[in-house]
């Protein structure tokens, strides 16, 4: 049989497999295409940071002693102006006796210095110390001329006695929150919040801005905003200004030359400690010693943080490891804690901290003396160009 009658013989035979071998090259050229565009397709979900979760082994707990006592410093009120007693009228000069003849031998002159020195010089003195002179006769104590009394002098720089810790502050970022209110009664209040943390290195900008959602508007609540520098401590405020509703702003000075932090509306003062905070920094202050070594939360932390009036030693102390529910997810925290101080401060104050997470506060909840609670959790963040 030849090839020629082979062919014409199973013709029928060569055609369906042939158009079986393109049909499937056509199926596979087909799915290749489609798995190609699947691959391809953007994502409609916005990315999320809060995707890493790093769960660390915690520090092993160390006491720590109680933390020293910072009192206002002693006001200077200015002095009562002392007057000086007039002079009494000298009597009517009486007639000088006629000198006395010359004797054989004169008596020996008396030096001048020390008829001068037998009458003191007039001085002005504080009239409190001079009656207290006066009762016990102790002479007071000798300033050396152009030099100023130890109690007048300013102080330098900020106090050192506080525990340095090991500083790595997060990089900048925004922070969407939820803001969530209980108040006394049970009334449920929501709202949202802002919070945003810029640096360059060497300076810094934070704030906080929170306002309650009503039913056509929000009610903005509160506007914290605060800048400084970056120094070997970590952040270092110098001005850091609050504004509630319907109250004027008040200003929190950290005058760090002087050594002191001033405040707009009180005239009291308070020594500047090193590693001093404000209200808005102290998360990121908190995340960047965690961020630097994470054995430093095996003991307590212990901060000044000022506020409008105020400025005290903040105790935080680590209660463990918590995992938070969040619109993007569950979040592995460090869940840290500053319980109430009587006499001092009346309301206790926990922050989560995302250790995945650059060690940003995931949420801040505050519990006032009176019961109410005000929560705000971490809803989105936003990485932003350093100093930008």
């Amino acid at each position: 049989m030849t090839i020629v009658s082979f062919l014409t013989r199973h013709r029928r035979v060569l055609v369906l497999c042939a158009a079986t071998v393109a049909l499937h090259f056509a199926a596979i050229d087909w799915v290749g295409g489609r798995l190609s565009a699947q691959t391809h397709r953007a994502s409609e979900l916005k990315p999320s940071l809060m995707t890493a979760q790093l769960r660390l082994a915690l520090p092993k707990r160390v006491e720590t002693p109680p933390p020293p006592e910072i009192t206002p410093l002693a006001q200077k009120t200015p002095k009562p102006a002392v007057r000086l007693p007039k002079p009494r009228p000298r009597p009517a000069a009486e007639p000088l006796p006629e000198p006395a003849p010359l004797a054989a031998t004169a008596p020996a002159e008396q030096d001048v210095s020390s008829l001068l020195a037998a009458e003191p010089p007039i001085a002005v003195a504080d009239p409190q110390a001079g009656a207290a002179q006066a009762q016990t006769g102790t002479p007071p104590p000798a300033v050396a001329p152009g030099d100023t009394p130890a109690e007048a002098k300013p102080e330098a720089s900020p106090r050192l006695g506080m525990r340095r810790y090991k500083v790595n502050l997060p990089p900048p970022a925004v922070f969407e929150m939820a803001l969530d209110r209980v108040d006394p009664d049970g009334t449920k209040w929501t709202g949202s919040a802002t919070m945003t943390w810029h640096t360059d290195g060497g300076h810094y900008q934070a704030s906080v801005q929170a306002g309650l959602s009503l039913i056509v508007t929000r009610l903005n609540l509160l506007t914290s905003r605060s800048e400084g520098e970056i120094d070997d401590y970590g952040i270092a405020p110098l001005k850091s200004t609050e504004k509630r509703a319907r109250r004027a702003e008040t200003a929190t000075h950290f005058n760090r030359d002087a050594g002191t932090i001033t405040f707009s509306s009180s005239e009291a003062s308070f020594p500047l400690m090193v590693g001093a905070q404000d209200q808005v920094t102290v998360p990121f202050q908190l995340g960047g010693i965690g961020r630097a070594d994470v054995n430093q939360f095996g003991s307590d932390i212990d901060i000044q943080v000022a506020d409008s009036r105020d400025a005290t030693i903040n105790r935080f102390q680590l209660v463990g490891e918590e995992e938070l529910d969040t619109k993007t997810g569950k979040i592995v925290t460090w869940h840290l804690s500053r319980p109430a101080k009587p006499g001092s401060y009346s309301s206790r104050l926990e922050i989560w901290l995302a250790p995945g997470i650059n060690w940003y506060p995931m949420q801040i909840r505050v519990t006032e003396g009176n019961g109410a609670v005000n929560t705000q959790t971490v809803s989105d963040i936003k990485m932003t160009q350093t100093g930008k």
